[in-house]
């Protein structure tokens, strides 16, 4: 497996443009997670994006009503792309489960309860468990990484996420000889989802990656972006993170990873399957049915084009999971 891109350390927020405040530790322990990774071994996202349009822009705030001034621990990813801004992250959001249309998510998110929370891990594992997300933080080493966030719909953003290795987790749960995938499922609340009130999808949103995949590195669950708590337009409490697969694939707000043994069906394929595919990798040689791959607007960016890099430009850590796999298939 190819070692994760390196970031600069050394290119701290401006000042002027993020609030200074202590990080916590919580480093993360290469050495930990290669031991997780050969005991399951050896044991062997949300909604397709809309184009960004305006909209009202909605400052976030913690719960005693303060204005959130996050800051990360380097300013740009390890390609030298500046980071895109908390606020723009939190108020450019596609959350179908409460609404289709962009500019109303933040707004209708803000009531979603968060607390408590758990999350179911079975099927087809050795160690079946149901974890508190309070279990989730603190039983795994917490840490920074900065992914580039590709859109099917061809925008991107680059998001310093919160989080801890997927593979960890299932390493934990030690998935059994005939496990091939894992199937996420997201939260069912249509009370406090009006989404999930209108017909069109079949809730609760679903969706998976082989487990080949799931035990990639890159692969996090994330709790947080900018050193905050995630807040709810952007999948709180918690959510997946495979930065080299379309946002669709990165399913939010979990509360169900299964281990199975044939390939799940999600929401989207389930919606719309002559467009959407299981894998959904970053592709720039491969259009979707409606419109060109081969260049991306990046948020924040102006309307300046750029060339979409093949698996979001992390090649080095996953090209050799699709050897053998049709590149017209990848959809």
């Amino acid at each position: 497996m190819s070692p994760l891109p390196t970031i600069p350390s050394s290119e701290i927020t401006p000042k002027s443009v993020y609030q200074a405040r202590p990080r916590g530790s919580g480093a993360f322990s290469r050495r930990r997670f290669l031991a997780a990774l050969g005991a399951a071994a050896g044991a062997s996202g949300l909604g397709a994006c809309r184009g960004v349009t305006g909209g009202a822009q909605i400052t976030p705030v913690r719960p005693d009503g303060t204005a959130i001034m996050p800051m990360a621990q380097a300013a740009t990813d390890e390609l030298g792309d500046p980071l895109t801004s908390f606020r723009a992250i939190t108020s450019y959001n596609n959350f179908y489960e409460f609404s289709t249309r962009k500019e109303p998510v933040a707004e209708l998110a803000q009531d979603f309860t968060t607390s408590p929370w758990q999350v179911e891990v079975g099927g087809l594992v050795a160690n079946p468990g149901m974890y508190d997300l309070d279990d989730l933080r603190s039983g795994f080493d917490i840490e920074e990484r900065i992914y580039r966030l590709r859109c099917v719909e061809a925008w991107s953003m680059v998001i310093p996420w919160s989080g801890f290795p997927l593979a960890a987790l299932l390493a934990k749960a030690e998935p059994l000889g005939d496990a091939r995938f894992v199937r996420f499922e997201s939260v069912l609340r249509p009370d406090e989802m009006p989404g999930q009130r209108s017909g069109g999808f079949a809730w609760p949103y679903v969706e998976g990656l082989r487990l080949d995949e799931a035990m990639n590195d890159l692969v996090i669950l994330a709790t947080g972006l900018y050193g905050e708590d995630l807040l709810p337009q952007s999948g709180a409490p918690i959510r997946l993170v495979v930065p080299w697969k379309y946002g669709f694939k990165s399913i939010k707000s979990i509360v169900k990873i299964d281990l199975v043994e044939a390939m799940p069906m999600s929401l989207w394929m389930d919606s719309a399957p002559s467009e959407y595919g299981f894998f959904a990798n970053v592709n720039p040689e491969v259009d979707h049915p409606r419109w060109s791959q081969a260049t991306e607007r990046r948020i924040e960016g102006g309307l300046q084009r750029r060339p979409t890099l093949m698996f979001n430009g992390y090649s080095e850590q996953v090209a050799e999971l699709y050897a053998d796999l049709d590149l017209e298939e990848w959809f």
